[in-house]
């Protein structure tokens, strides 16, 4: 196994993560995974993957849950402070899956885009679904 740092938040539950996930080990790493649902989030952690992204904090919202409508987090004005208590609250609301490593940090959806984080992206894999992702290395 590699050396190479990476780190997946990561839901089991969502097909994107794990095949992420199975990407990154199909590289030769083994990452630190985090399961947020489990963990949960602190508010300085969210902001400080929001700017490693280099995207707004409301790009790290998952806006197809349901809560996001419920709590009406998707309306305008709703500041970046309301988002992140609601974050914090809810973990579910954080999109994922989140991937870390020294070539930067960026939400994965597809999960494709974990091959450009790697150190050395597979060759070629297949994803849950069948579909076959070749990287050109």
């Amino acid at each position: 196994m590699s050396d190479f740092p990476v780190t997946i938040f990561h839901n089991p539950r969502c097909g994107t993560s794990r095949n992420t996930l199975a990407m990154i080990r199909a590289s030769g790493v083994e990452p630190t995974v985090v399961e947020y649902l489990k963990t949960g989030w602190t508010k300085a952690q969210l902001t400080d993957l929001a700017a490693a992204t280099g995207a707004p904090l409301r790009d790290l919202l998952r806006a197809k849950e349901p809560l996001v409508a419920e709590l009406k987090l998707a309306e305008p004005g709703v500041t970046d402070a309301h988002l992140l208590d609601a974050m914090v609250e809810h973990p579910i609301l954080v999109n994922r899956p989140i991937v870390v490593t020294p070539k930067g940090t960026r939400l994965c959806r597809p999960s494709e885009v974990v091959l450009d984080l790697l150190e050395t992206p597979p060759e070629s894999f297949t994803k849950e679904d069948g579909e076959v992702v070749t990287t050109g290395h």
